[in-house]
């Protein structure tokens, strides 16, 4: 997991028309950078309106009571931990769990990520009102954001398997296995799995190549291709690298417009910018999530959690899209794993599932007209 750190926004959308890319793409993780100029903006989607949550400014941040989270959702809220942690459940069992000063949460057991940390004040627990209204709510009630999810499930699908060419992405040079090699044979995989559904799909890459030697170039081109090529669905498939002990799964989908990616502490300079992915921020949160479930579910691994960042093959996206580190090869023993066929067959059946599971959500959404009586 090679995330290098890009130097200029503009100059990587510039690549988009200034550069002639091979026929066949290659991958390479990048966060997208800090930019001095103002970077290119553009409308993200209309987030619910304000008024629908009732606030407090903590911090300088307008947060919500996760009382009042509780009363919308028809949820019985309970301390766990007094002052500490607090759960909200119904009739099945626990389905919230938020803690105090944690930038996480749980929903039905899985791990997602918020942009600012929950806070304690008075008698209750507070998430931001962004969170609430680009996390939290649309997870629990997709329903109620249907106007801002595609009118109908994907049907071309494109897979990224990243890095390749001259960029192995993470190696372990012990065992003498790299990323590059493993994220093509997981895509492979999994195109036949989706080819099998129903499902068109196009791969950025299909040989130990890539658009070009420098990711400020490639990257971009990998969302490129897929604009281009009016994909419905964009999966870029990567292994991650860590200090050894680390295991498990992460998935990633862009922050929503003023909203930190998870690895940072504080606003940068694109947090404020409305990136052409940020259209999709309902979609890509859904697709994160059911894709993020279903690999967690499918592989039985730790739960690194859904996350936010803005990297570059998800920023410029014209179609929903997420990135998944699938497994950590610095961890000699999740490496091995990985360097079996059975276990890339299982990523690839739970990255299948996790499709099918999110084009079957927002089928579920818009169901079929009856039938007119004949």
């Amino acid at each position: 997991m090679a995330r290098l750190p890009a130097r200029c926004l503009l100059f990587a959308c510039a690549t988009l028309t200034a550069c002639t890319a091979p026929a066949q793409p290659a991958a390479v993780k990048l966060a997208l950078p800090a930019v001095k100029a103002e970077p290119t903006r553009v409308r993200a989607a209309p987030t619910r309106p304000a008024q629908l949550w009732p606030f407090t400014r903590l911090r300088g941040i307008d947060y919500v009571s996760v009382r009042d989270l509780a009363a919308r959702f028809g949820l019985k809220p309970a301390w766990s931990k007094p002052d500490q942690a607090m759960t909200l459940g119904d009739a099945p069992g626990v389905r919230f769990t938020f803690e105090n000063n944690q930038r996480d949460f749980y929903l039905d057991g899985l791990r997602v990520f918020l942009g600012e940390p929950v806070l304690i004040h008075r008698d209750s627990l507070w998430v931001s009102k962004l969170d609430v209204i680009k996390i939290v709510a649309p997870l629990f009630q997709p329903a109620d954001h249907l106007a801002f999810l595609p009118a109908a499930p994907p049907r071309l699908i494109v897979l990224d398997p990243g890095h390749g060419g001259t960029d192995p992405g993470t190696e372990n040079k012990k065992l003498g296995v790299n990323e590059k090699t493993f994220t093509l044979d997981v895509a492979f995989r999994l195109k036949k799995l989706l080819e099998a559904g129903g499902y068109r799909v196009l791969l950025t890459r299909d040989k130990d190549h890539r658009f070009s030697n420098s990711p400020a170039i490639d990257l971009p081109l990998r969302a490129d291709f897929a604009n281009k090529a009016g994909a419905d669905l964009f999966v870029s498939i990567h292994f991650n690298n860590a200090p050894e002990a680390i295991t498990g799964v992460e998935t990633y989908a862009i922050p929503a417009q003023f909203m930190p990616s998870t690895a940072d502490t504080k606003p940068d300079d694109l947090t404020a910018a409305a990136l052409p992915g940020n259209r999709q921020d309902y979609a890509n949160l859904l697709l994160g999530h059911q894709i993020h479930r279903a690999m967690r579910t499918g592989l039985k691994t730790p739960d690194r959690g859904y996350k936010r960042a803005r990297w570059a093959v998800l920023c410029l996206l014209s179609c929903p899209g997420v990135l998944v580190e699938c497994a950590y090869l610095s961890n000699d023993a999740e490496a091995r794993r990985v360097a079996t066929p059975e276990f890339r067959q299982q990523i690839a059946e739970a990255l299948a599932t996790g499709v099918q599971n999110y084009a079957a959500t927002l089928a579920a959404l818009r169901p079929a007209p009856p039938l007119a009586n004949k």
